[in-house]
């Protein structure tokens, strides 16, 4: 029999059940709360991985269809192929927290699974996941330095509220997933609606504070049921080779450093590698491994003293400068806005596509079908950094960072009532040197704009670094890649003028205080609103119009009652109407119709059939119709496509009409005027009401009978 853990989190339990299921695993745990249920796993190999200098942690997330009770789509009806997009962010918010905190020099693999076994419609079971993935890694025999949790914060109604339900995360002006040890943050991950740094700062040590007593219990669990840890991996004995390396390139690694250009800095570490490989001589045989992780290890804490005893950059740059920055827009003439944002050494083309509505992305989910009509997609090719190697699908990588984009740009887009297009953006990494994700950010921005969509305002991003050793502090506005690798804290801040829009960070030490955070948060600030200047020079409002070769899009409405008359049997009138005019159709159930053309004249056309086809009569108007039916009570007319009215025998001439055929015949054209719509919506015509009055005949005098004198009574 199992026990069971349970913490109020939020007003609702959070409960953790061990030793009832997976029982193979070294680590399981099944996490419930609300009714959301997500069992986590955690394996480690027997043996490490040979040939490697990594980390090989692996972590999944799986949303079951069953979960919901629902079947899957598809042709196969089962969970299978690429993960959805929810799953693969999800697996990847779950790793970031973890990574940092297995041993240095494990290689053994370790596979993390969460599994959503029963879904929640108002709890999403990304927390309860990174919780249970931490308490599966605590109580195994894993080397793992936790204990670490998570929770989400919002803020609604101007309070800061603990996971809040997916109903009030669509009202909140936050919503931040912060994650952490009893030592302090190690992960952020957030979406804001123009939140103030203040607000944001507060929102991340609330949430610190509220995950303690997930902490405290995952703790108790490791003491009641943890396995004992296997022995971390033994250090590797290098002798007296690191003293020997360090003689022979301490002087010469900051020289290769602080080459102002990353190419250079490649080039020269690889020189002097060999020129240490080559004065080591024998003694440096199947050690190049070694020497390659000693040099490294020197770099960084060479390079490390050298920013805080010199207060200068890798590439020169004072703490708070920006790297200079360059934007076009409108350089490709057949898209429908194009941008390339260049920051440094870090350039992205940004691309806007326009659709209709029926160009939206559909979404399977647990919680149903959903549509999506902003996607940004950020694609990052070999050349990007001066490498080689296949090209693929998109790894968690890019679809991580195009994510954080979407969600930085997100707040400032129309409304589909303002701007009835779906909107694509694909990011283009034509280089790279530091936070292309905030380069795509900017990039994208720029390109919207370029669009002549909407947009409220301008959206910049800027990445962050951190070098803290003992007191001494340096944060840095706009890291290299070097000072990524070699800092404490990659910290990427996005958002317009008026606030922040998303916030992406992770923390490689402890102690992060809100001294540190609100230093960064100011100085990136400073940096964006430096970098919206340098955009707005480029272009400060949207283009008025769209591109020459974007779709035109006009929204009309129609009388529900009257769609299936546009559509028509088996979809053929709407199918004449596109033959007709060339035009893409999209028919909403509230009547609303999106007419997606190449020219307005085209639409106009469209517009104009549809018209005729929906039209009502109205009382007063005059119509030329073709009579349909003859009865002996009067005529039936079309006025109007599918529109019927009725003519009395009466309505047909000012003399009587002994027979309605001595008037009209069928197939006969008549002008009609509509006299009377009732209740039932049945036409009432006068074709008499059109014609003009007989001319007044003089009356014939009438012949009177000559009168006969009466007889005289007797």
């Amino acid at each position: 029999m199992g026990k069971v853990y349970s913490v109020e989190v939020g007003g609702r339990d959070l409960t953790f059940e061990i030793g009832d299921l997976a029982l193979q695993a070294n680590g399981a745990v099944l996490v419930r709360y609300g009714e959301c249920a997500v069992l986590v796993t955690a394996v480690i190999s027997e043996v490490p991985r040979e040939g490697i200098d990594f980390m090989p942690l692996t972590v999944d997330y799986l949303e079951m269809a069953y979960a919901a009770g629902r079947i899957p789509g598809g042709f196969f009806r089962r969970e299978i192929g690429r993960p959805s997009e929810k799953e693969t962010l999800t697996s990847r918010l779950i790793d970031r927290p973890l990574r940092p905190l297995f041993p240095k020099g494990l290689f053994n693999e370790v596979q993390v699974i969460a599994t959503v076994l029963s879904g929640d419609l108002e709890t999403d079971s990304d927390i309860p996941a990174l919780n249970g993935a931490a308490a599966a890694l605590e109580i195994s025999d894993i080397p793992f330095a936790g204990p670490v949790a998570a929770v989400r914060v919002g803020k609604v109604n101007g309070q800061l509220i603990i996971n809040p339900t997916i109903s009030q995360t669509k009202d909140s002006r936050l919503n931040l997933i912060v994650a952490g040890t009893p030592q302090g943050l190690v992960m952020v991950e957030a979406g804001a609606r123009m939140a103030q740094e203040d607000e944001v700062q507060e929102a991340l040590f609330f949430g610190q504070e509220q995950l303690q007593p997930i902490l405290k219990l995952i703790s108790e669990m490791r003491a009641d049921l943890g396995r004992p840890k296997l022995p971390p991996p033994a250090a590797v004995d290098y002798g007296d080779l690191p003293e020997k390396v360090a003689a022979l390139a301490e002087e010469k690694i900051i020289a290769a450093a602080t080459k102002p250009e990353k190419k250079a800095r490649q080039l020269y570490f690889a020189q002097l590698r060999q020129e240490v490989l080559a004065a080591l001589g024998e003694e440096a045989l199947g050690k190049e491994k070694e020497v390659a992780a000693l040099l490294q290890d020197l770099k960084k804490r060479l390079v490390r003293a050298y920013v805080l005893k010199e207060k200068k950059r890798l590439d020169g740059r004072g703490f708070a400068d920006i790297r200079p920055i360059s934007c076009q827009i409108g350089l490709l003439s057949r898209t429908h806005g194009s941008a390339i944002f260049t920051r440094g050494e870090t350039q992205a083309l940004a691309v806007t596509t326009l659709g209709t509505p029926s160009d939206e992305q559909r979404i399977e989910s647990l919680f149903g079908e959903t549509f999506k009509s902003f996607m940004l997609h950020y694609n990052f090719p070999p050349y990007s950094v001066g490498e080689t190697r296949m090209l693929r699908g998109p790894g968690r990588r890019e679809i991580g960072h195009g994510a954080l984009a979407e969600r930085a740009i997100s707040p400032v887009l129309p409304s589909t009532e303002e701007f009835p297009y779906t909107i694509r953006v694909v990011s283009e990494i034509l280089s790279s040197n530091g936070s292309s994700s905030m380069a795509t950010v900017c990039g994208a921005s720029l390109a919207l704009m370029d669009a002549g969509v909407p947009v409220k305002e301008a959206v910049a991003g800027v990445a962050m670094g951190l070098i803290k050793e003992g007191e001494e502090v340096a944060v840095l506005s706009d890291i290299l890649g070097d000072e990524d690798q070699l800092g404490d804290m990659d910290f990427k801040v996005a958002g317009t003028a008026e606030g922040i829009t998303a916030l992406q960070m992770d923390i490689k030490m402890p102690g992060l205080t809100p001294q540190i955070m609100s230093q960064a948060l100011r100085q990136a600030k400073e940096a964006r609103l430096h970098i919206l200047g340098k955009m707005n020079e480029v272009i400060e409002q949207p283009n008025p119009t769209l591109k020459e070769h974007a779709p035109k899009i006009i929204v009309i409405t129609i009388n529900p009652d009257k769609i299936r008359d546009v559509i028509g049997p088996g979809g053929k009138m709407v199918k004449q109407i596109v033959a007709a005019t060339g035009v893409k159709i999209d028919i909403d159930d509230d009547g609303r119709v999106h007419i997606s053309a190449p020219t307005q004249k085209a639409a106009d056309e469209a517009i104009k059939i549809i018209r005729e086809i929906t039209a009502e009569a109205e009382v007063g108007q005059i119509y030329r119709g073709k009579v349909k039916k003859i009865m002996d009570f009067g005529a039936f007319v079309e006025i109007l496509p599918n529109t019927d009215g009725l003519i009395h025998i009466s309505e047909l001439a000012h003399h009587r009409v002994k027979a309605v055929t001595d008037i009209l015949k069928e197939g006969d054209e008549v002008t009609v005027k509509v006299l009377e719509v009732d209740k039932q919506g049945k036409i009432r015509l006068s074709r008499k009401a059109l014609l003009e009055l007989p001319v007044d005949q003089p009356l014939e005098p009438r012949k009177r009978s000559p009168r006969v004198p009466k007889k005289p009574s007797s």
